[in-house]
């Protein structure tokens, strides 16, 4: 029989529990960016995508709270399309593979074009397929 004391002491492990509203998918394709408060554009990769967010590989450190201009460029059938989106930065890491120096960055999208978002669902919709 187990006394109170044993009853009482709380149980630790580890649970991931996934937080994500949108599935997550793996991508490889050509961001062009700049800060809002620069006018200077610079290319990174996105590496996965949802409707609320991308994983970005990028050559220079941002800070949590940045806020980026991000235009995504991706092939749909013959056509070319691009999608801009105001995004923040959630978070950073340092990406440690040998040939990449780039920052892996988690950005949440703040807005985005309803055209712009309808491509977005359609693109991600046509990768489940």
């Amino acid at each position: 029989m187990k006394s109170i004391d044993e009853t009482a002491k709380p149980r630790y492990g580890t649970v991931n529990f996934e937080r994500r509203r949108h599935r997550r998918f793996n991508i490889d394709l050509p961001v062009e960016y700049y800060r809002i408060d620069s006018t200077v554009h610079r290319n990174g990769r996105a590496m996965n995508a949802s409707e609320e967010g991308l994983l970005l590989y990028l050559p220079e450190r941002m800070e949590i709270g940045q806020y980026l201009r991000v235009k995504l460029f991706f092939t749909s059938g013959p056509e070319m399309n691009a999608i801009e989106m105001l995004v923040t930065v959630v978070w950073v890491d340092i990406h440690l593979e040998k040939d990449w120096g780039d920052y892996r960055t988690g950005v949440r999208c703040l807005d985005i074009s309803p055209e712009g978002s309808t491509k977005l669902k359609n693109f991600l919709k046509s990768l489940s397929g």
